[in-house]
């Protein structure tokens, strides 16, 4: 029996020696931030790049061009118009994406839907006007599903239900 223990104690005072001589994991070097891309001149004649993006019941027409930054939807400064942050980076996406946050300037008309569809919609809108200004965008928007439609919308209602799925309780007798 007290053999046993001492088996053990010697079982787990070797253990962290095993450790110590352990491998060491190489260590993976960390890529620096990647320069701010800039925005290339717009061809002559032409003031704005037009985007459209639609998103459950909402539709934004987006213009873009090379400039500061300055994003406004709805003739309103983004912070103020999306109050959740999360709907802010979504219509800020693409160009977050692509590095160009500072590289161009956003205009935004959005009506209908509410405020996740708004944002959705400036998002695929966003993301079209980029492709046009520079198509060289297009794989790595693509590659992150920023222009694909979301053609996901409210489900109708239907005849003798009260709701799109819900039905009346049932009644057996």
């Amino acid at each position: 029996m007290s053999d046993e223990k001492v088996n053990e104690q010697s079982a787990t005072s070797e253990a962290p020696a095993a450790d110590a001589a352990a491998p060491v994991a190489p260590v993976v070097p960390v890529e620096a931030p990647k320069p701010p891309r800039t925005a290339t001149p717009l061809p002559e004649g032409v003031l704005f790049i037009w985007g459209t993006g639609r998103r459950k019941k909402a539709t934004a027409r987006v213009r873009i061009r090379p400039g500061t930054g300055a994003i406004l939807i709805n003739q309103r400064p983004i912070e103020q118009f999306f109050h959740v942050e999360s709907d802010g980076l979504a219509a800020t996406g693409p160009l977050t994406a692509v590095n160009m946050l500072t590289s161009w300037d956003v205009w935004a008309t959005v009506n209908g839907g509410g405020t996740t569809g708004q944002s959705g919609s400036v998002k695929l809108g966003l993301s079209r006007a980029l492709i046009k200004a520079m198509p060289e965008l297009e794989a790595d928007l693509r590659g992150l599903g920023l222009l694909t439609r979301d053609s996901r919308a409210r489900e109708r209602k239907k005849p003798g239900q009260p709701g799109a799925r819900k039905r009346f309780q049932f009644s057996k007798r």
